[in-house]
């Protein structure tokens, strides 16, 4: 008997579910107001993070930014003094160093207060064939693009859930998922991150912490300079994507608490295809949806964002 009240409570949410999200299509959500929270952009010194950074700064909110790049990170923080932000901490953290991010997250609490929004950004690409690629660079990218977010949270996530509020952000990509021909250690990494994001989702709703909000973006690729001499196969279909475009969409994704951001639009298409197409067609599907012409263009160099 509980089996099947539990079939029907899944059918009868699904449909709720669904008919809210079209609802959503029509009616403007409402923003929330994020004045006084404490906001950590990891990979802050350059691309996406910056511009996610210089968005957030006349909102009232205290910016912590975390780079590898110390010159980055000043350069970032004298552009966000520009655009009003009031209260600036930033911090040299290589996010693939555990006892690294530990130490600056407890420098972080001591210096600024607990973080209410987290925005996991710091990404690298090798930009080499799986079986071209050193395993240093392998293991590289899976601990800045995946194990990072575990430490992360492990940090900070304690205070969100103490205090039932908070926001946990993913900057992941479409690569993460489907797969893309030429960036197996990547594809992996996004894969990684998004489930790992949606597990810790799925784990605070268990626990009642409905109050930590969490998104997870997941964007094509984005003309910052980490994918640079890439080209899309179908550019009408799945462009480019412009930086300060997806800067924001993610911001407005956050301040709505939407749970899922796939950019260009075009990709919640792509994903529903992936899903109901044989797999030889949907393994087509991601050669021509992914960074196809990207190799000669990486020649092995390591991207960071």
């Amino acid at each position: 008997m509980n089996f099947l009240l539990e079939t029907l409570q899944v059918v009868v949410m699904s449909v709720y579910y669904n008919i809210e999200a079209f609802v959503k299509l029509f009616i403007p959500l409402k923003k929330k107001n994020v004045t006084g929270e404490i906001v950590l952009i990891t990979g802050a010194g350059s691309g996406i993070g910056r511009l996610m950074a210089e968005k957030f700064a006349p909102l009232g909110v205290s910016l912590i930014l975390w780079d590898i790049n110390q010159k980055g990170l000043k350069e970032t923080a004298k552009l966000v003094k520009e655009k009003g932000a009031q209260r600036i901490h930033y911090y040299i953290c290589d996010c693939s160093d555990k006892a690294e991010v530990y130490r600056v997250a407890d420098q972080v609490k001591r210096e600024a207060g607990d973080v209410s929004i987290l925005i996991n950004n710091a990404g690298i690409v090798t930009g080499r064939k799986f079986m071209e690629a050193p395993d240093s660079l392998i293991e590289k990218t899976m601990e800045v693009n995946t194990m990072a977010h575990f430490w992360t949270y492990k940090a900070f996530l304690p205070a969100m859930t103490a205090n039932n509020h908070g926001h946990l952000v993913s900057i992941a990509s479409s690569a993460g998922l489907i797969g893309v021909n030429g960036l197996a250690d990547y594809c992996a990494s996004k894969f990684a991150a998004i489930g790992f994001a949606e597990s810790v989702a799925l784990e605070l709703l268990a626990t009642g912490k409905d109050g930590v909000k969490t998104t997870i973006v997941c964007p094509y690729f984005i003309n910052t300079g980490m994918f640079d001499g890439c080209s899309s196969k179908w550019p009408r279909l799945i462009p480019m994507l412009d930086p300060d475009y997806v800067a924001k969409k993610i911001i407005e994704a956050i301040l709505t608490d939407q749970v899922y951001l796939l950019l260009p639009k075009s990709m919640y298409f792509v994903m529903g295809l992936k899903n109901i197409i044989p797999f030889k067609l949907g393994v087509l599907l991601g050669m021509y949806t992914g960074a196809f012409n990207c190799m000669d263009a990486f020649k092995g160099r390591i991207k960071e964002d």
